[in-house]
């Protein structure tokens, strides 16, 4: 009974303190002023938000589902089916699946791991349908010395079967693209060009990119123009300050509501997800900082 009494004030701690948020050392100049009287402005509904659960590990998955649906955003990423009756339970959605890769280095640009990787994705990919969601997460892995070719021929062979059994539930498989400067050194798909050069070889609308604006900030920048010349390989968007993956704010090098406006203008209906790490000791303000920057 204890335990239940503390998580109740666990989120009615947090769900106090999202609506106190003040503009005092919170809002910066990414919010417009009229938005500040109130704390924030209604959600224009041109996005789909969502949040991914390891940037917020001190709260439960079940609190973040309350914290994050009180925000106005619907979706919660890189949750598999052990996850998903909570998210059911809270009626939010899961916008980018999990659970069926190794992990990040060990992936279908090695032929050493694609049994086991068929083996996953097969079970896995009528999971994912069945639950009533979409898109399943998929890596390269590591480029371990491998051509640019090699590593398309790896991933083509691995995925093509795959991505079949992917058309027949309606799922969509999305390879993430990741930097290999800084954060997963050696991934091969390391950048749009890659990754949309993969999706040409599979020719599918089965197999898609989710585009992490972080990582492909470091990578290549040029974030605008790529999401609007390879928008049709994108099935997803993850957020994140530049340097260091923390708030989306003017703190970081990007203008985060120029780079939604584009996505916007694309006709893009899928979900952003903020995957950013929050720096701020108050981290539910600054997640409901970062969706009032990307509602657009």
């Amino acid at each position: 009974m204890g335990n239940q009494q503390n998580r109740r004030s666990v989120i009615k701690n947090l769900l106090a303190g999202t609506a106190a948020v003040t503009v005092s050392g919170m809002l910066s100049s990414f919010t417009k002023p009229e938005d500040n009287e109130q704390g924030f402005a209604p959600l224009k509904g041109n996005i789909n938000h969502s949040v991914s659960p390891w940037c917020y590990s001190d709260l439960t998955l079940d609190q973040l589902c309350v914290v994050a649906k009180e925000i106005g955003i619907t979706g919660v990423d890189l949750c598999g089916p052990k996850d998903w009756p909570t998210l059911q339970k809270r009626g939010m959605h899961s916008p980018m699946c999990n659970g069926a890769e190794i992990n990040l280095t060990d992936a279908f640009g090695d032929k050493q791991f694609h049994a086991t990787l068929q083996k996953n994705y097969s079970e896995m990919i009528p999971l994912v349908a069945k639950n009533g969601y979409t898109n399943l997460i998929c890596f390269s892995g590591s480029r371990r010395g491998k051509s640019d070719e090699e590593g398309w021929n790896n991933c083509v062979e691995g995925l093509k079967p795959l991505v079949a059994l992917a058309e027949k539930h309606k799922v969509v498989l999305c390879m993430e693209l990741l930097n290999s400067k800084i954060d997963h050194k050696d991934y091969q798909c390391s950048n749009v060009e890659w990754g949309v050069e993969l999706a040409k070889r599979l020719n599918s609308e089965n197999f898609k990119l989710l585009f992490d604006i972080y990582h492909m900030q470091i990578m290549e920048g040029d974030i605008i123009r790529n999401i609007t010349d390879y928008h049709q390989y994108i099935a997803h968007f993850h957020t994140g300050g530049i340097p260091g993956r923390h708030e989306i704010d003017d703190t970081q090098e990007l203008f985060y509501p120029a780079v939604m406006r584009a996505i916007v203008a694309t006709g893009f209906k899928g979900y952003v997800g903020q995957e950013f790490v929050p720096k701020r000791p108050d981290k539910i303000a600054s997640l409901r900082q970062s969706i009032q920057i990307c509602d657009v």
